[in-house]
């Protein structure tokens, strides 16, 4: 090409342009350039005053360990037909990236089809996120709800409920007042607040549905968040109840908590499963990622380790130190006891390694399998899960 690239922040025109190149480039209309517009980051690429790339950012917080880390989760991007195969997306990734850095993002979360890309870029899946689907026949037989009121509407005390479940887990966002309005208004949810009679809410439970091309109604779970196993329960025995209408209960890619409801519920277990592309993530800033984040508060070690420059042509040894409940990480001159990838440091950050053998299978290597055991005891027992889509 002979005209110049330039990168730029998105003007008024410039978000036009990019919403028509998103639409061509993915083959239909991308409603988050509209709908996010007041809330996303949009950095495009320009050639000869035209827009041949781009994407939008959100800079929020991500639950890790507990503790809120800020993220820049990059979603909608896109290239250009004409102008793929010279690696204008990675310069357009650092773009993207850059005023979100500056921002103070330490994390970077995105979820891609393009996982080999991604993961030459150093970003990596913690955890397969996989799209479930239940017959509710068989979700009628399972589960009885007990004594639960159920309750239409979300308010303020449910979404309080959403943030305290939230934090069990690495991964989700820490969603801003903005976010449940977007997420209602985008896929039409219907949302719904199981509790106890006399007692705060404990579940919350929000679906779209859409006429079955035959008889009655497809039905799409969004938000799955259970204080308890009794409350799951009353959840999946209350969409059991839709069997009139809905044949299946199809739960969205990652909508479903990683916990064993079903599999130790079910009266016959026939549900089906299907692979979604995963979330990933990178870190951005070892030293702030691992000062921002939660650790267990009884843990106490030091772990010297290695871990892959940014540029990937050498290693760069860090002292890991975590003590009541803080963490830091700082350079020395001592040999590391485990080497860690880039990529593979982000995903035992997540808590996706939950034991040293995956952790070796997943190429993590180590001087001292004492050292790598106490690396993923560091991990406490939060799980990675990332129910949020952007």
């Amino acid at each position: 090409m002979s005209e110049q690239l330039t990168f730029a922040r998105a003007d008024d025109g410039l978000w036009q342009q990019y919403d028509e190149l998103a639409t061509r480039a993915y083959g239909h209309r991308v409603g988050d350039i509209t709908h996010l517009r007041t809330h996303a980051d949009l950095q495009v690429a320009v050639r000869g005053g035209r827009v041949v790339a781009g994407g939008l950012g959100l800079l929020v917080d991500q639950f890790f360990g507990g503790s809120p880390v800020p993220s820049a989760c990059l979603g909608d991007g896109c290239v250009a037909p004409e102008e793929r195969g010279e690696h204008l997306a990675a310069r357009m990734t650092a773009a993207r990236l850059r005023p979100m850095v500056e921002q103070g993002a330490v994390v970077s979360t995105i979820s891609t089809s393009s996982t080999g890309y991604a993961r030459w870029l150093g970003w990596e899946a913690p955890v397969p996120v996989l799209a479930w689907s239940v017959a509710t026949d068989d979700l009628k037989k399972s589960y009885t709800s007990e004594d639960f009121e159920i309750e239409h509407g979300l308010n303020e005390d449910a979404q309080t409920l959403q943030r305290d479940l939230a934090r069990q887990w690495n991964g989700p966002v820490l969603r801003p007042a903005w976010w449940p309005a977007w997420k209602e208004t985008k896929n039409a949810l219907t949302t719904y607040r199981f509790s106890r009679p006399g007692h705060p809410t404990s579940g919350l439970l929000s679906l779209a549905t859409k006429r079955h091309e035959r008889h009655g109604m497809a039905l799409t779970i969004h938000e799955f968040w259970a204080a308890n196993q009794e409350t799951a329960a009353a959840m999946l025995a209350f969409l059991g109840r839709h069997n009139t209408r809905a044949e299946t209960i199809d739960f969205r890619r990652g909508a479903l908590p990683p916990y064993p409801t079903l599999l130790h519920n079910l009266h016959r277990f026939r549900p089906t499963a299907e692979s979604w592309h995963p979330w990933m993530l990178r870190i951005l800033d070892i030293p702030e990622a691992i000062r921002l984040r939660g650790w267990p508060a009884e843990l106490t070690t030091t772990v010297p380790i290695e871990i892959e420059n940014a540029t990937g042509d050498g290693w760069n040894r860090w002292m890991f130190q975590v003590k009541a409940g803080s963490a830091e990480i700082a350079p020395t001159h001592i040999e590391g006891q485990a080497i860690f990838t880039r990529r593979q440091f982000a995903v035992w950050y997540a808590g996706g390694y939950r034991s040293a053998t995956s952790a070796r299978m997943a190429g993590v290597q180590a001087v001292s399998q004492i050292a790598l055991t106490a690396l993923v005891r560091c991990m406490g027992d939060l799980e990675p899960w990332l129910p949020d889509h952007f």
